[in-house]
């Protein structure tokens, strides 16, 4: 007959392992740390991995406030993305006496008594005001040049030379809805910088010096 010696003895070995493991199974570490496997918490819950997430400085500069004028879908393709409205839309045609500023930003671009009917579909300067406007090659490749407001590079349209609709040789082909008229007889909005801040007395236009509530119609050049 052989001996149970060794049954017995593996029983109450395995019988010590299992009293020992329940024992020290949730003991915490030495440390005073509490385990917790991935994606769980200490209290044994799952983390909302959206909520840990650190914002990059990408995420960081989309979120900068742009400090000019709300612009709309509409406006926003032209004066941001430099696209051309349909003709003969808004001021072309305009008569009114007053000052033209830039929708973006409210800097005084155009006087209205430079304003000149020249039949090409979109509002036509002869001149702008001293400071207010940059001249500068378009992207397009198409050679022209193109106008911007020198405060905010605001897209306004394209500059032409040598059409002598007027002594001064000069036409500002605008798009109306990258600028907002002024009545004479109203204040003109303060300018906004770049920076958020406005702008004081510095930024006020040449006075017009024209009478009536109509802008004289320019002569074309002979």
């Amino acid at each position: 007959m052989k001996s149970r010696f060794p049954i017995l003895t593996a029983v109450a070995l395995l019988v010590s392992f299992g009293a020992f493991a329940a024992t020290h199974a949730f003991d915490p570490p030495k440390d005073g740390s509490t385990k917790a496997s991935d994606g769980e918490s200490a209290k044994g819950t799952k983390q909302d991995s959206s909520k840990t997430k650190k914002t990059t400085p990408l995420a960081q500069s989309k979120k900068m406030i742009d400090p000019f004028n709300k612009l709309s879908k509409e406006e926003a393709d032209v004066i941001i993305r430099k696209g051309t409205e349909a003709r003969e839309r808004g001021y072309t045609h305009s008569k009114v006496v007053g000052t033209y500023i830039c929708k973006r930003c409210n800097a005084p671009l155009y006087n209205s008594t430079e304003k000149f009917e020249s039949h090409c579909g979109w509002p036509s300067f002869d001149e702008e005001i001293k400071g207010s406007v940059k001249r500068q090659l378009d992207a397009d490749g198409s050679g022209r040049i193109e106008i911007v407001c020198k405060n905010c590079d605001g897209h306004l349209g394209h500059v032409f030379e040598g059409e002598r609709y007027t002594p001064k040789n000069t036409r500002h082909c605008v798009n109306s809805i990258s600028m907002k008229l002024i009545p004479k007889d109203k204040e003109l909005p303060k300018m906004i910088r770049a920076d958020g801040t406005l702008a004081g007395d510095e930024s006020s236009p040449t006075p017009i010096k024209v009478e009536g509530s109509e802008s004289p119609e320019k002569k074309s050049a002979k």
